[in-house]
Formats: structure tokens, sequence, C-alpha cells
């Protein structure tokens, strides 16, 4: 299987861009659909692709869902694997980690 950068799909710009962005908003009236399923009203801002255009999905209506912010944040951690490396933990005002078992805060 090729690496997915190698089956990178390159994303429409300019006045077809746009277009497709306007069809693909009107398509859930310019509602969020994740908002929707969760009995939620929220306008959506961002027309996200299920499989991003970097892994090799393809720019098509059937490929894209119309999310918030807040949904699109949370979609575009997973699909690029963002959260797993939230683990390391949260730093000092210095700089430093906090956790005990952090390899800098490991006595010799």
């Amino acid at each position: 299987m090729a690496s997915p950068s190698s089956r990178k799909t390159e994303r429409k710009r300019g006045r077809a861009g746009q277009r497709d962005r306007k069809r693909r908003l009107a398509r859930t009236n310019g509602l969020c659909e994740m908002c929707l399923a969760e009995g939620r009203v929220e306008l959506a801002t961002i027309v996200n692709h299920k499989i991003p255009l970097d892994h090799g999905g393809d720019d098509t209506d059937e490929n894209t869902e119309n999310l918030c912010k807040t949904h699109d944040l949370k979609v575009t951690a997973e699909q690029f694997d963002h959260e797993k490396r939230t683990h390391i933990g949260a730093c000092d005002v210095d700089g430093m980690p906090t956790d005990p078992d952090h390899p800098w805060n490991r006595s010799a």
C-alpha cells in the first residue's frame, strides 16, 4: 500500500472550490451534521473530508461532511492522530514538564 503522502489528492482552488463548498454546505442548510445527530443546532463553518485529501481521500461530495469548529477540531485530531500525542502532560510556567515520570524529572 502506498504511503498517504504519495496518494495525496489536490484540493480545488478558486471559484471551483468556492462553488463546491457552497453546494456542500447547502446540503445540510449550513448546519453541523454531528450537532444535528446529537439533537443540537449549530452552524457549520467547515466542509471536512471524511478521508482527508492528504490520506488519499477524494474531493467528492460523498467524502465530505459539514461541521462546526468544535467538531472539526475533534475529527481532525482523530484523523491525524493528534490525540495520541497529548499524553505527554502539562508544563509549569517555566516550560518544565509536571509529570514526575517524565525523563527530565527522573533522578539520575
